[in-house]
């Protein structure tokens, strides 16, 4: 499926490999290890380069080494390992450096690893290159009945070869019209391991989502995990959160009030518009897109034989981005009415060790299963509502105009212990004093402007 990156992978591989021994020196079998990969690779090579033959040439960079770094802290030097990254002047540089050696190798294999797939065609990335359904899911049941072909479907998320958990495939009716029996979906998957590159993820199984319609789904953020050779068993509770909006707070309808353009073809949500926000920053900023986001119309990937500065751009802004120091977190306000699911999962082994024997055989004739795969090739996947109801969570204002009002009746009767008629008397008081002060002030006026006549005569 992906010769073309077969050759640029190894490539990776082996520059990993020597990143390791420079920092930690030779790991025990390591040398075995490597040399069955080797044998591996000249078995494959010839055909791959058959296979990429007229392919355009892909090409990794060697100016970003993981090194060690120490620092003073306490008192103390303490080691980190990263690697360099410049902006374009080659002034100003910083080092991506982390505390666990596995995490540094981890994120710079994803470095390069982006700038392999960015160097990949366009058209390499359509759907001649999709994993078909079939080849990941097994089996599929939804209320005890097979599920049509139109239910299943991989979903808008894509899957390249050092992804470890394929697109989450759920059927279209995921919410029943109306309450009923039944023992909800029902899915055995693939979760084989062999096509996987290890140095890109630690973690082996698949990742779910539970979303609504139309919505584009983020598995790094709200999926779960499916450990292959278990059974997982989903429970779903739904809510119906509707915020209030305008002078309460700020939320949007259906996105159309928002600055930013949403680069997913779907429903608002608040993900979509922070990974568009970011995506249209990267762009002003870098001067290219990162590959995980879609594109805009005449934009590009970013890749550091075109872009040789964008990780020192990319990185300082992601980091912005999880301080919360960049405005995306200001333009892209909570939808007003969202669909929140809550999930709790309970795991079992599965298949057993004295069934697996019969599932194997129940399985052997669809999709190429091969029987005599080990048990950790398949995982079983159970969803179903904890409850046939929906629960709404409306936001109303804390003190309405009524509320304010018997509040303050209340505590004006509890500090000065009268009613609101004993205020209305006293106002009445009050003004009745003033009008006759007034009346008073006038006639005092009055009289001292009337001449006095003469004095009698005596």
């Amino acid at each position: 499926r992906f010769e073309l990156l077969r050759e640029p992978l190894e490539q990776l591989e082996r520059m990993a490999e020597r990143s390791l021994r420079l920092l930690y020196g030779p790991g025990p079998g390591g040398a075995s290890g490597r040399q069955r990969r080797s044998q591996t690779r000249s078995q494959t090579r010839s055909h791959t380069r058959s296979q990429t033959q007229g392919s355009p040439g892909f090409r990794l960079s060697r100016e970003f080494p993981l090194r060690r770094v120490w620092e003073l802290r306490a008192g103390k030097n303490h080691s980190r390992v990263g690697f360099q990254l410049c902006n374009s002047t080659g002034g100003n540089c910083f080092y991506n450096s982390y505390s666990s050696g596995m995490d540094a190798l981890l994120e710079w294999f994803r470095f390069h690893y982006v700038n392999i797939m960015a160097q990949l065609p366009v058209a390499t990335e359509g759907s001649q290159h999709q994993e078909r359904v079939q080849d990941v899911v097994y089996s599929c049941q939804y209320d005890g009945e097979p599920c049509r072909p139109r239910w299943v479907q991989t979903g808008n998320s894509r899957e390249f070869p050092g992804n470890p958990f394929p697109p989450s495939p759920f059927p279209e009716r995921a919410v029943p019209d109306a309450p009923r029996v039944s023992p909800g979906l029902s899915l055995i998957l693939r979760a084989q391991q062999g096509a996987r590159i290890p140095l890109l993820s630690t973690v082996a199984g698949l990742r779910v989502m539970i979303h609504r319609h139309n919505q584009t789904p983020f598995l790094e953020h709200e999926g779960i995990g499916v450990r292959p050779g278990i059974a997982t068993a989903v429970a779903i509770r739904q809510d119906e959160v509707n915020r209030l909006g305008g002078n309460y707070g700020r939320c949007t309808t259906d996105g159309a009030d928002v600055a930013v353009e949403l680069l997913y073809n779907n429903s608002y949500t608040l993900q979509a518009c922070l990974h568009s926000c970011f995506q249209h920053i990267m762009l002003r900023d870098c001067g290219c897109g990162y590959f995980y986001y879609p594109l805009p119309a005449g934009a590009r990937y970013c890749d550091y034989h075109r872009h040789p500065a964008w990780g020192h751009c990319f990185y300082q802004l992601y980091r912005r981005l999880r301080s919360h120091r960049l405005n995306c977190f200001q333009q892209c306000p909570k939808p007003c009415r969202e669909s929140l699911y809550k999930v709790s999962a309970g795991t079992a082994r599965w298949p057993s060790a004295k069934s697996q024997g019969w599932v194997r055989q129940a399985l052997r004739h669809q999709n190429g299963y091969n029987s005599s795969s080990r048990r950790t090739d398949v995982a079983k996947l159970s969803v179903f509502f904890q409850r046939l109801s929906s629960r709404a969570l409306r936001e109303a204002p804390l003190l309405s105009e009524n509320l304010l009002l018997s509040g303050m009746g209340s505590q004006w009767s509890l500090w000065f212990g009268s009613s609101v008629l004993s205020v209305v008397e006293m106002l009445e008081l009050l003004v009745d004093t003033l009008v006759l002060s007034l009346l008073f002030c006038f006639q005092r006026l009055r009289a001292r402007g009337i001449p006095r006549g003469p004095d009698p005569i005596p």
